[in-house]
Order: structure tokens, then C-alpha cells, then sequence
């Protein structure tokens, strides 16, 4: 058995990026593997624990886990220029950090909807840099996600007229999705630069997935987490992620107990372990 030195605590830290700098903290056993998570959209480290649905802290049992805010995002900075916030662009700065962090061995790559895209594209342009992937909520993707790219440039211009509280305004109207009916500020809370949400609305209406012929090409151990009743992260693109992707399981989470394990299933999966 492995033993592993324990952690202080969150160290954090900053990393240049081309037109940007990352914010980034790192907890868990100083020398253990590396696991790096990226958030969703408009989210930021900070806008996931307010939430308090992912709760990744299983893993540093064994793993350093590296959490850190976008490019645009919570406390990171970047410019507003929407080709920056473009997946392959994001993935781009994953791969920096993961170089920084851990140079000499693969790392974990963990992503939530804007971050599952940010991972994958990152795996495809590199896959020795990884080990296993972790996809939560993958956002709808391929020919079904044309409707919404009218909707996000929308979203854009609206935000350039009347800021980002337009935005939380909207959500809270419509509400959460069913299955998270007890976690409403997830939806109506945003954390990106408000000159720079534009440009990350209008990076998202461009966007998407790798092509199905690509993914067949990861070999990585995957393991995809999803929940019903949200058309923004439907179960459908989780279910053909995980069929075009090689070496991948489904985990699907039907109530908040189930979504609040996921940080349990995934260090079960790490240690090479069952998901259920």
C-alpha cells in the first residue's frame, strides 16, 4: 500500500498565460498523483462550493487535487476576445497547468460542462499528459446543440446592454432543472468578468464537443457522471459521449445525495474501483 505524506492545506498560486493569469490552489498529500478539475462556464472554484454540488475533496485522500478558475473566470483575468475562451484555447491553458504542476507524469483530468469539453480537447491534443478522465455534465453537443448557439449569442449581446444580473434574473424565472429544485442559486449565480461574459457567451455558441470519429481515438479510463431534467446538460450527449468514447462507464445520479456522491464515486474510480 502507498502512503502518502498529508497536506497542509489549499496552497494557491498563479500561472501567466498567454493574455491571462490563471488562479489556481492545490490540496491533498504533497506527493501524490495530480488531478486537475476545471468548472463550467460563467462558474469559478468559489461559485462551486456556494453551490456545494461538487464536492471533488475524496480524492485528495490519494490525490493532489488542483482546482482552478478559468481564464475570465473568479479570480483568473484574461482579455475579451472570444476565440480565447474557445475549448481548444481553454485546453491550452489545462495542459499549462498540468505541465506546471506536474511535469513529469500524467495527470487526472477532471472537467464539469465547459470543463468536460476543456478536458477532452485538451486529451486529444495530448494524450500522454493524462491518465484517467473524469466528465461530469457534459453540455449538449453536436447537431442538437444548433438551437442553443442562437440563444447564447443572444445571451451575449444582452449582457454587453444590461450586465450579468440579466442573466440570473432569467434563470431564477425559469428555474433550476428538477433534480436540482433544492440548489437554485446554481443556476442564477455567475462568476465571470462582466466585460468579459460576452465574449465567453459568444466562445460558447461556437463551440462544441470533439466529433465522435475523434473521441473513438482517447484510450482513456473514463468515467462520465450525469443527471436528468436539464436540457442544458442532457443525460442523451452523456450516453453518446460515453458510447464513442472507448474505455468509458455511466454513472447517472437521479437525486441531489446521489450528485453530492460523485466526488466518492470518482475517487473510486481513481483507485481503480466500481462505479455504481
Amino acid at each position: 500500500m502507498t502512503v502518502f505524506a498529508p497536506s497542509a492545506g489549499p496552497v494557491g498560486g498563479l500561472l501567466e498565460r498567454p493574455h491571462a493569469t490563471l488562479a489556481f490552489e492545490v490540496a491533498g498529500p504533497a506527493d501524490g498523483p495530480l488531478a486537475v478539475h476545471a468548472h463550467g462556464s460563467l462558474s469559478s472554484r468559489a461559485h462551486e462550493r456556494r453551490a456545494g454540488l461538487f464536492d471533488w475533496t475524496p480524492l485528495t485522500t490519494t490525490h493532489r487535487l488542483a482546482r482552478y478558475d478559468a481564464r475570465g473566470h473568479g479570480y483568473s483575468t484574461g482579455r475579451a476576445v472570444a476565440e480565447d475562451f474557445g475549448y481548444p484555447a481553454l485546453a491550452q491553458d489545462l495542459l499549462a497547468l498540468c505541465d506546471h504542476l506536474s511535469p513529469d507524469a500524467p495527470v487526472t483530468g477532471l472537467g464539469a460542462s465547459m470543463g468536460t469539453a476543456t478536458v477532452l480537447w485538451a486529451a486529444l491534443a495530448r494524450p500522454e499528459r493524462f491518465d484517467r478522465l473524469v466528465l461530469a455534465i457534459p453540455a449538449v453537443a453536436w447537431a442538437a446543440r444548433d438551437p442553443r448557439r442562437a440563444g447564447l449569442r443572444a445571451a451575449a449581446a444582452l449582457v454587453e446592454r444590461r450586465g450579468t444580473g440579466t442573466l440570473g434574473a432569467a434563470a431564477k424565472i425559469g428555474g433550476p432543472p428538477a433534480v436540482l429544485a433544492e440548489v437554485p442559486q446554481y443556476a442564477t449565480e455567475f462568476d465571470a468578468a462582466e466585460h468579459l461574459a460576452p465574449s465567453v457567451l459568444r466562445a460558447a455558441a461556437e463551440a462544441d464537443l470533439p466529433t465522435p470519429d475523434r473521441l473513438r481515438d482517447l484510450p482513456h479510463p473514463t468515467l462520465i457522471l450525469t443527471w436528468p431534467t436539464d436540457p442544458i446538460h442532457p443525460t442523451a450527449t452523456a450516453t453518446a459521449l460515453a458510447a464513442h468514447l472507448p474505455e468509458a462507464r455511466l454513472h447517472t445520479a437521479t437525486t441531489l445525495t446521489d450528485i453530492r456522491s460523485w466526488g466518492r464515486v470518482a475517487a473510486d474510480f481513481l483507485a481503480g474501483g466500481e462505479s455504481s
